[in-house]
């Protein structure tokens, strides 16, 4: 049997590693090597590197089932300054692991090597460490890079944490439970000029500004008010200065939503009123739509199996139905376009400081409760000794 103790103390040598040397998306080289030396360590099956850029994919198998699930955690860290005081802080100037991914990490390098250590469950387990969450392609990346014809699984899960909620509680929910994220960028040309004299040409800041302030009424007036949808300007650029009206403003931010016929509303409204106020202010405009995240969309057996595994952990039993979905994105939502899967949220804490500050940090303390989920979900789903499909 595994030393409890002595695997906490482990992950929270590889937790504080990883934090020390965060890397950003597809540039998680150092990260790669060093999960797929411990996968190795821990006499995995396979063990292979590069997909999708910079994800490890680990092999163990047990028994003889044919059936397969995956483990997947991600591995990036944000473009964010650490201001946190910890002794494990960022080494690297302007980056930090400030979504958690290096305890995600450390949580499933912790159950890669009690399932090595321990068995028990009869099948095939893949452990997928993934590059790239925070941009929105590293699931996308690894597919198309031929991660389901390499190897394949028969459904997947995964684990974020989540600040405001205590350690030791999961939670999920069938259906959606994380939305869409779509980008967009509205760009305003006119005629600047001096800013004594505004009626000589047609600046863009206002215009601009109005544009910020039109564009909330896409959620508030144009969709369903059952629906549930976000719209947010992050961004307002133009190259005028303190005495000089701008030619040219660029409105920037995202759209989040539920359903594709609510994000296409979204962007059809958004031409719309773009188009508007640019022949009211008699200037040009551009926009430019992308959809970035597609919603998360869990089985909802599986989120029943998933809740039931996390009832299984003893002291690490508080497990519910989540309340309701998150208008925040995640790209494990693309896997689950192939097979059917479960994503978990895992506190970390009331005090916790919110995702993406810069003195957020993991909480150490949920480490044991999510490797022993990861490994609770594949015991449950390849069991030795029933059908998983009649659990």
């Amino acid at each position: 049997m595994t030393d409890t103790q002595l695997l906490v103390r482990d992950m929270i040598a590889w937790r504080h590693d990883l934090h020390r040397h965060p890397e950003f998306g597809f540039e998680e080289q150092r990260t790669a090597s060093f999960v797929a030396d411990m996968l190795r360590g821990f006499g995995l099956d396979e063990v292979a590197e590069g997909i999708g850029g910079t994800g490890v994919v680990g092999t163990l198998r047990r028994g003889t089932s044919k059936r397969v699930i995956a483990l997947r955690a991600d591995m990036d860290a944000l473009r964010i300054e650490e201001r946190g005081t910890v002794g494990h802080r960022s080494n690297v100037s302007g980056l930090m692991h400030a979504c958690g991914h290096d305890g995600h990490t450390a949580m499933l390098l912790g159950a890669a090597k009690l399932l090595a250590e321990e068995g028990g469950f009869d099948g095939t387990v893949r452990f997928v460490f993934q590059p790239a969450e925070e941009w929105g392609k590293g699931a996308l990346a690894m597919l198309e890079d031929g991660l389901l014809e390499r190897f394949p699984f028969d459904e997947i899960y995964g684990i974020h944490n989540m600040p405001g909620f205590p350690v030791g509680t999961f939670r999920t929910c069938a259906g959606p439970i994380m939305s869409a994220e779509d980008n967009f960028e509205i760009t305003l040309r006119g005629t600047g000029g001096h800013a004594a004299r505004p009626h000589s040409g047609n600046e863009t800041l206002v215009a601009a500004c109005a544009l910020v302030t039109s564009l909330q009424t896409i959620v508030s007036r144009r969709l369903n008010p059952t629906e549930t949808a976000v719209v947010s300007v992050t961004e307002l650029i133009s190259d005028g200065t303190r005495n000089a009206l701008p030619g040219l403003s660029r409105v920037l931010g995202d759209a989040r939503s539920f359903k594709p016929e609510v994000s296409a509303t979204i962007e059809k409204q958004m031409r719309v009123i773009a188009a508007g106020i640019a022949q009211a202010h008699n200037m040009e405009v551009d926009v430019e739509y992308s959809r970035e995240f597609v919603p998360l969309i869990n089985d909802a057996h599986l989120a029943e199996e998933a809740l039931a595994a996390a009832r299984t952990l003893g002291e690490f039993a508080s497990a519910m139905v989540a309340e309701s979905p998150m208008t925040a994105s995640e790209d494990f939502a693309r896997f689950l376009h192939y097979m059917p899967g479960c994503f978990v949220f895992i506190g970390n804490g009331e005090s916790s400081a919110p995702l993406h500050n810069p003195v957020y940090d993991f909480n150490d303390d949920a480490l044991l409760g999510g490797a022993a989920f990861h490994a609770a979900i594949a015991r449950r789903r390849l069991p030795q000794d029933q059908n998983p499909n009649s659990a």
